[in-house]
């Protein structure tokens, strides 16, 4: 990995860490080439700290180590990006990140769908809301739902008609969503058991 320590004072390049599942930007640091090796080495991501004036291994007196899952230098080469699994919080204050962000997984729009579903299920009027209406019908209703789009793109697998398949997907996958908040649970809830088969 080649690295261009010339354009920074004192050697120091930033060292941006980024929450190797969530994706998430965790927290800013940096790095001269004797905290990078001592990384490499311990597989724990150490920085050279500013106002300490050594090396300092994130996690040492908390216990909230980095746990390098890799590094990489930018189009410059005076910038690293470093992934990590993170064994707890970030932040000094005790936030998940230095933004005072909680380090959720998101799914895009997927997430803010889940939010409208959400809203809808809490604050509108049934009579004027679809989805309000299905969890003022009960499980049973939108359980059936469920299965009634799924029969659906079973139907439209068969046939030629992609559009039509991919038009009943939404629906099941919508259907789905909000099956999900029904039963107390969201998306993340199903991805983290689909993790835990991946090992």
């Amino acid at each position: 990995m080649k690295i261009d320590f010339t354009k920074s004072e004192n050697e120091l390049i930033p060292a941006i860490i980024q929450d190797n599942s969530t994706k998430n930007v965790l927290m800013l640091g940096y790095m001269n080439q004797e905290a990078i090796d001592k990384t490499l080495a311990t597989n724990k991501v150490t920085f050279f700290s500013r106002s300490k004036n050594r090396l300092w291994t994130k996690g040492e007196e908390s216990g909230h180590f980095l746990e390098l899952v890799s590094i990489k230098n930018d189009c410059d080469n005076d910038t690293l990006l470093i992934r990590v699994n993170p064994i707890g919080p970030t932040c000094h204050t005790g936030s998940d990140t230095c933004w005072q962000e909680t380090n959720n997984e998101e799914f895009g729009f997927i997430t803010k769908l889940e939010s409208i579903i959400k809203n809808r299920k809490e604050n509108a009027d049934s009579e004027k809301s679809y989805v309000a209406s299905l969890f003022a019908k009960g499980i049973n209703k939108i359980a059936q739902k469920v299965g009634e789009e799924a029969v659906e793109v079973v139907i439209e697998a068969k046939d030629e008609n992609n559009d039509l398949f991919l038009s009943e997907s939404a629906d099941l996958l919508f259907h789905y969503l909000i099956l999900l908040q029904a039963k107390g649970f969201q998306l993340n809830d199903v991805v983290t058991i689909l993790k835990n088969r991946e090992k």
